[in-house]
């Protein structure tokens, strides 16, 4: 069986042609353009009328997302008119093959339970950090969800009542402390000019270095634990842009973590880089029809 898997991005687009063992077989990128439904819908005819083959059609997007009926509830600025947009209904009706759309991090997450790093494990979060923070929960191999498309919106979630305001609207979130963004803001308090990719790597040299490295890691690791808590579960698989610097502080993390956990707890740096939402939108069609657990 194979199915086209879709990752819809702020800047690009990849639709990928993949089999059930994850196997690309063909894969293309475009810029993302608007009216964005449009362009979509015109790119997958052209590339149906190239791969006959294709049974499914799975999609991961930016935004918040309403699973069953397929529709974008609301999606940021970064993709203008995309929020109300029908799309299953509408590409169903187009194609004539089965479309299922989720949330972006919820694919990525679903991509590392099914073939990448919690491959092994029945209940799984994946923590994305980057410009902000996010992530998905699979249990037993179905996406968590709810009837707001809100889970996994783990940079939302308070971390210091009245701390740092966040673009949200409210203070203390967690996206301002243990996001990309915030790492970098932490680096320029310190009086450096240096990327988090430097400050890691020369960790050594730079005085403030330590420091700066250890109040993230004690923040990510607070993150951890109240999800752990809520959640129950077995492993976090770290991804996102912070993530490709994990080698130089993720045993400080776990370090951190021991006396924080109520049970064991494996931490893990993500497999899949930008295959993953293309991936993990190919299982929303390749497995069977996913009735989601709803919290």
């Amino acid at each position: 069986m194979k199915v086209l898997g879709i990752d819809i991005g702020g800047t690009k687009i990849n639709m990928g042609v993949i089999d059930r063992e994850g196997k690309i077989h063909r894969k293309q990128t475009f810029p993302t353009s608007f009216p964005l439904y449009e362009t979509l819908e015109k790119e997958i005819i052209q590339l149906l009328s190239e791969n006959e083959n294709i049974e499914a059609i799975g999609i991961g997007t930016a935004g918040l997302i309403d699973t069953k009926l397929g529709k974008v509830l609301y999606a940021s600025d970064n993709l203008p008119g995309w929020s109300g947009t029908e799309v299953k209904a509408r590409l169903e009706k187009a194609v004539g093959l089965r479309v299922e759309i989720d949330n972006d991090a919820n694919v990525a997450a679903l991509a590392e339970v099914k073939l990448g790093a919690a491959k092994e494990f029945h209940r799984a979060l994946l923590l994305t950090l980057g410009t902000g923070v996010g992530g998905g929960v699979i249990i037993n191999g179905q996406i968590l969800t709810g009837p707001n498309g809100g889970v996994g919106e783990f940079g939302h979630m308070i971390l210091y009542p009245d701390g740092i305001l966040c673009s949200c609207g409210r203070k203390g979130c967690k996206e301002q402390y243990i996001s990309g963004k915030a790492l970098q803001r932490r680096i320029y308090e310190a009086g450096l000019s240096c990327s988090p990719e430097k400050l890691m790597k020369y960790r050594d040299s730079i005085p403030q270095a330590k420091e700066i490295i250890r109040s993230y890691t004690f923040d990510l690791a607070v993150s951890i634990s109240s999800l752990q808590a809520a959640l129950d579960i077995e492993v976090v698989i770290l991804g996102g842009g912070v993530s490709d610097s994990a080698n130089y502080w993720i045993e400080e993390l776990r370090e951190q973590l021991k006396p924080m956990l109520l049970n064991p707890l494996e931490v893990k740096v993500a497999a899949f880089k930008s295959d993953a939402g293309m991936l993990g939108a190919a299982h929303l069609v390749l497995d069977p029809v996913n009735d989601s657990p709803c919290v």
